[in-house]
């Protein structure tokens, strides 16, 4: 049989053509500014954990220096061609986030937009975003978590039935409490869309 991780790559490989389109309509609908406002507040070396499409390219400030990792060819391939059409300077390759490949404390910023949900081990993922970022350093993640609607809640636990075998995507998680697990202390945090929709800062 083949591993579900790799099945789950293999999908991603293949969304990744109408990712783009797909991801603006969800954006309008239900991020609003959340992706402007996530990348507005990154400074110094930054890496972009489940960069994907490279929808975010356009959002961070000149002076960032940015790196992006992803598991997907196919987004990877396309957020190259975005890069390269916006004059950005960016470093793209292919990382696992369960074993990032850098130094500890490396960056001054760590930044994951909607990627937490689909990464297997989204606790191991915290893990290693802490261990590369700086002290002082920032973490911003944006992402939907639980509702904080019981029958919304009860939608997410039948949704995910489908989407965790077949892509990986989770609809239940709350990062949060990892996040204080580890240490970091969080400075802004955002809950809307009947707590579906969750953005937060932490500083280590």
């Amino acid at each position: 049989m083949t591993p579900r991780p790799d099945r789950w790559n293999r999908y991603w490989d293949g969304k990744s053509r109408g990712y783009d389109r797909e991801m603006q309509f969800l954006d309008r609908k239900l991020f609003g500014d959340s992706r402007a406002w996530a990348c507005g507040q990154a400074t110094g070396n930054a890496l972009e954990v489940a960069v994907g499409t490279g929808l975010n390219l356009p959002l961070y400030p000149d002076d960032v220096n940015l790196t992006g990792i992803d598991l997907s060819d196919g987004m990877l391939d396309i957020a190259r061609g975005r890069a390269e059409r916006l004059g950005h300077t960016v470093t793209l390759q292919r990382a696992n986030a369960h074993d990032l490949p850098f130094e500890a404390e490396s960056f001054d910023t760590v930044l994951c937009t909607l990627g937490l949900c689909a990464i297997p081990d989204d606790g191991k993922a915290l893990e290693e975003m802490v261990r590369v970022l700086r002290p002082g350093g920032r973490l911003i993640l944006l992402d939907h978590v639980a509702s904080t609607s019981r029958v919304v809640r009860g939608l997410q636990w039948i949704t995910e039935k489908v989407t965790v075998p077949m892509a990986g995507e989770h609809f239940l998680r709350r990062p949060l409490s990892k996040i204080t697990a580890l240490g970091l202390t969080v400075e802004d945090r955002q809950r809307f869309k009947l707590g579906l929709v969750e953005r937060l800062v932490a500083r280590k």
